[in-house]
This record gives structure tokens, C-alpha cells and sequence, in this order.
């Protein structure tokens, strides 16, 4: 790693070890910041992990509910039962505290799962589809609220290991090599001015 171009000068020397101070600080807190979103970020990866098993496990039943609903009462009459059922979903944004951050999260509030037709017009079957599908409808929003913070952890714990890695390979090394470089410079001018001291003395001596 190149160090600094900058001339060797007491001054110089205490802004760069500030500087090397000030980064290995930095390191570690980043380090430590990287630890916990890794944790936290395996943690949401494991829930969408149970919410993707419990999804498959509600689509193995919602399926067959509705070819069951499909023969019992036909196509047509399906369609025309659903024509008028409208439901009411309240979508906003909810702010999660993940990684000593702030993080942008997706919350979906579902209504409540009602019958919204008329019971001669329909039959069991029909129930039970809307009530699977339902159940199915809640598994599918709480799994993307959960995948979307997934991806915001992702994201963070990438930016914060770039920033690792700049640190780790450019920003400290450099300033190391810069403080050594500089201390050396530093130690030979002092040298150099000890025996170009001590020469002068000499020859005062043998003049007198």
C-alpha cells in the first residue's frame, strides 16, 4: 500500500497518527455494526425459511379446495359469485430497529376474513376455499414484509463490509506506512543533526 504524499513533519506526523487513530476506531465499530447485522439478518433469513415451509404447506391445501369448489359448482358460477367481493387492505411502511438502524420495513393489515355472498348461492366448498385462500393471502404478505427487510439487511451488510475492506486495506495501511515513514525521516534528521552538531563542536575546539 502506497503511503501519503506528504512532507515529514512533526505537525503531519500527529494529524496522521490522529487519522490512523480515528480509523482503527472506525474499524471497530464498523466490525462490530457488521456482527450484528449478519445476526440479525440470519435471523429474518431463517423466518422467511419457516414462512416459505408454512406457505407450501398452505398452497398444498388451498389448490385442492378450490378444483374441489370448481367441480361442485362450476367455472361460471365461481365467477360469478366472486364478481362482488371486494376487500379492504391497509399497506404502509413501518420502521424496524435492526442493526442500531433505522431500517424501512413493509406492513400489511389484513381485514378480516368474511363470507361476502349470499350462503344459497354458494356451497361448503366454496367456504372453505375463501378461508384457505385467505389464510394463504397472510402467509404471502407477512412473508414479503419479512423478505423485504431481508434485502435492506443484505444491502447494509454489504455497504458496511466494503467500508471493512477500505479500511482494513487502503485507508490504515497507508496511514501506518505514512506514521513509519515519517518517524523514520523524522529520526534520521534528528541523527543528522546530532553528529552535524557535534562535528561543529569539534572544530570550534581545535580551532581555539
Amino acid at each position: 500500500m502506497a503511503r501519503e504524499s506528504i512532507a515529514p513533519t512533526k505537525s503531519n506526523l500527529r494529524a496522521v497518527k490522529d487519522r490512523l487513530s480515528t480509523a482503527e476506531e472506525g474499524h471497530d465499530l464498523l466490525e462490530q455494526k457488521r456482527e450484528i447485522l449478519v445476526m440479525d439478518l440470519m435471523n429474518k433469513v431463517e423466518q422467511v425459511k419457516l414462512l416459505e415451509r408454512d406457505l407450501d404447506a398452505r398452497i398444498i391445501s388451498a389448490y385442492p379446495a378450490l378444483k374441489r369448489m370448481l367441480v361442485v359448482c362450476g367455472r361460471e358460477r365461481a365467477d360469478r359469485i366472486s364478481e362482488d367481493i371486494r376487500y379492504d387492505f391497509e399497506l404502509r411502511e413501518k420502521r424496524m430497529l435492526l442493526g442500531g438502524m433505522n431500517l424501512p420495513g413493509l406492513e400489511i393489515k389484513l381485514p378480516e376474513a368474511e363470507l361476502k355472498y349470499s350462503p344459497a348461492n354458494s356451497f361448503a366448498e366454496c367456504d372453505e376455499t375463501v378461508l384457505e385462500f385467505f389464510e394463504m393471502l397472510k402467509l404471502c404478505t407477512e412473508l414479503a414484509a419479512v423478505r423485504t427487510i431481508v434485502w435492506r439487511l443484505a444491502r447494509e451488510v454489504r455497504k458496511t463490509q466494503r467500508r471493512v475492506n477500505a479500511l482494513e486495506k487502503m485507508i490504515i495501511p497507508a496511514a501506518r506506512e505514512t506514521k513509519v515513514y515519517i518517524e523514520s525521516a523524522l529520526e534520521e534528521r534528528e541523527r543528522d543533526s546530532f553528529f552535524t552538531t557535534k562535528l561543529l563542536k569539534r572544530k570550534a575546539g581545535k580551532e581555539q
